[in-house]
């Protein structure tokens, strides 16, 4: 039985299937898993989502005592886009930040931005990271939340849901991951501030000398020191949980679920 006001909903949208947590609004306590519904497989990208998502919704919150409740969207990174923008010199006004995001995304993606909502915490004094949700699967979460009662309060993508609980918990210079499906989004980080993301596939066995490898190989990418640290949330191969077995690799740290 869901309750009001002592806590909310998060609802995972990923390209195979939809999970329902139920958050509490106080304490520690990591999210209980309340049911899950498999996605055609037919459901492919975005759009595919976007159809199939209402049928799935309703079978998810079937028995659920869902209305008026809360209820937080996070979306697979696979689904979104991320990026980093460099704001415009003597740039003033939230245009041109705004402009200075399109043009980066239309270099990166080869494409206008028109069919994303883009978010991104603007700043003109540094670099910023931008996220964007297809406004298709956007519409679709929306009004398929509101046929059943649910209060939405946010749309994210699942890297920003981790790193807005996490990042208060950092360690200075250290780098942060967070790990899903089988894909490691690696947050590169240098006196406390986000530089960049990347996305990589975590191979079968993956272990310290891998972690350290790919570290080490976006480092140099980003012109950056390798970290000393990584702390690392989510779903985190058990290899990775552990310490590490050499002082010539990486160390980490778990900093939990990414809810």
């Amino acid at each position: 039985m869901l309750k009001n006001f002592t806590q909310s909903l998060r609802i995972e949208v990923t390209p195979q299937a939809l999970r329902l947590l139920r958050v509490r609004r106080w304490g520690s306590a990591a999210p209980e898993l309340l049911a899950q519904q498999s996605l055609a497989a037919a459901t492919a990208g975005a759009a595919g989502v976007a159809a199939a998502l209402p049928g799935a919704l309703a079978a998810l919150l079937a028995g659920q005592d869902a209305g008026g409740v809360a209820a937080n969207f996070v979306l697979s990174d696979g689904l979104v886009r991320l990026w980093q923008v460099t704001p415009p010199v003597q740039a003033a006004r939230l245009a041109d930040l705004e402009g200075a995001a399109a043009l980066r995304f239309y270099t990166l993606f080869g494409e206008t931005p028109a069919a994303w909502h883009v978010s991104a915490d603007w700043s003109a004094a540094a670099p910023f990271m931008a996220a964007a949700v297809p406004r298709l699967l956007k519409a679709a979460i929306e009004t398929a939340a509101v046929q059943h009662g649910l209060t939405v309060t946010a749309i994210v993508p699942h890297f920003v849901a981790a790193w807005n609980r996490h990042a208060g918990a950092l360690k200075n210079d250290a780098w942060f991951g967070v790990a899903q499906d089988g894909v490691l989004a690696l947050a590169a980080c240098e006196g406390g501030k986000l530089r960049a993301v990347r996305h990589v596939a975590i191979p079968h066995g993956a272990d310290h000398y891998w972690l350290t490898q790919a570290a080490q190989r976006e480092a140099l990418l980003l012109g950056l020191r390798p970290p000393a640290l990584i702390q690392l949330s989510g779903e985190v191969p058990a290899a990775l949980a552990k310490p590490a077995s050499s002082d010539k690799h990486i160390a980490t740290a778990a900093l939990g679920a990414a809810a």
